[in-house]
This record gives structure tokens, C-alpha cells and sequence, in this order.
């Protein structure tokens, strides 16, 4: 099959939310990830990666905790290095306000 390239969005985050979520039998790298304030007032913001295949139970690692993003800032989370996300793996974005999201994504690479 031939790579995909996709935009994963999220509009109005303020619980934990999954950003986007590897389809099965397929791996995925995420490209690109913005995170953008659209409240009055500063908010935090923190991005994970779930590997679901770490043993014996899925693992959750931060790429970002409790990062302060000012009224109608953004926050490049993912810019020039890659995060390889395996079927099942996900990327979530919680924050203390609301937040929206997008991520770049090549799925689809190794089938």
C-alpha cells in the first residue's frame, strides 16, 4: 500500500483526549504537532505517547507536562524529530483550558 499522509485534529481539548491513534497493522510517524491557546488566559498543556504493546501493561510517556502556553500562543510539540507510533499506540493532549490541536501524520509505512 502506498503512504498516507493524514492531519489529525482536535478542536476544544480540555480533558485527556487521544489526538490519533495508530489503525491496526499499521505504523504511523507523526510529522508535526501544534497545540494553539484559544482561551483569554494561560493554560498547561501535556502531551503523551502510549506504547501499547510495552509489557506487561501499555506504557505512557510524557513529550510534554504542565508546558504554559499564554493566550493565543502555540506550542510546537513534534518539529523535525519524529514519533513512531505502532498499531494501537496513541498521542494525547490534556490541558488546563481549551486548546486546539493538529498532527501531521505519514501512516501507513511499513505495509
Amino acid at each position: 500500500m502506498a503512504n498516507v499522509f493524514k492531519n489529525a485534529h482536535k478542536q476544544g481539548v480540555t480533558t485527556i483526549t487521544d489526538v490519533y491513534e495508530a489503525p491496526a497493522s499499521k505504523t504511523s510517524i507523526v510529522l508535526e504537532m501544534d497545540v494553539a491557546n484559544v482561551t483569554t488566559n494561560l493554560v498547561q498543556v501535556s502531551v503523551t505517547v502510549t506504547d501499547s504493546d510495552a509489557s506487561p501493561s501499555a506504557t505512557t510517556t510524557h513529550l510534554v507536562k504542565s508546558a504554559p502556553l499564554p493566550t493565543g500562543g502555540t506550542l510546537q510539540v513534534v518539529s523535525g524529530q519524529k514519533i513512531i507510533l505502532d498499531a494501537g499506540d496513541k498521542i494525547q493532549v490534556t490541558s488546563t483550558g481549551t486548546v486546539d490541536v493538529v498532527a501531521a501524520v505519514l501512516e501507513d509505512i511499513n505495509t
